[in-house]
């Protein structure tokens, strides 16, 4: 038996008003596995069909249907930036959890130059960040 298509959009269109329609008339299915590219002209309507496909625009005319089991996420073009911080303020918001492994490999770091310090307990803990550090490749 064949693989089902777990994505299947058949004569979709969205209408932008006053008069213009992109994407139109598009049909596509993919198989589980599928690597796609979606590629065009500006104001061709690629980020719309991507937002159509990852269901964040019902506006829509066609059909568009993802199997039941399957997910879609979707990153956009456009961040979302807190305009109350700095550049470096919102990279850093978006690498919290890694600079947070890396505040506490340096705290852990800091003890071994302790004169009653357990080196043993210390090594344990530095070798788990490190391989906490590794697995996230920072």
């Amino acid at each position: 038996m064949p693989p089902e298509f777990i994505y299947t959009a058949y004569k979709l269109a969205r209408h932008h008003p006053p008069d213009r329609t992109v994407p139109e008339d598009i049909s596509i299915s993919f198989y589980p596995g599928a690597k796609i590219g979606v590629i065009g002209p500006n104001g061709s309507g690629k980020s719309s069909l991507l937002r159509i496909m990852a269901g964040l625009d019902d506006g829509y005319t066609g059909e568009a249907r993802l199997t039941p089991g399957f997910t879609v996420d979707f990153l956009s073009q456009e961040l979302a930036l807190d305009a109350t911080k700095t550049v470096k303020g919102n990279v850093m918001e978006g690498v919290a959890g890694v600079q947070a492994l890396i505040d506490q490999y340096n705290a852990v770091m800091a003890k071994w130059s302790e004169p009653d310090a357990d080196y043993e307990a210390i090594g344990a803990e530095q070798v788990a960040l490190e391989d906490r550090i590794n697995a996230a490749d920072a």
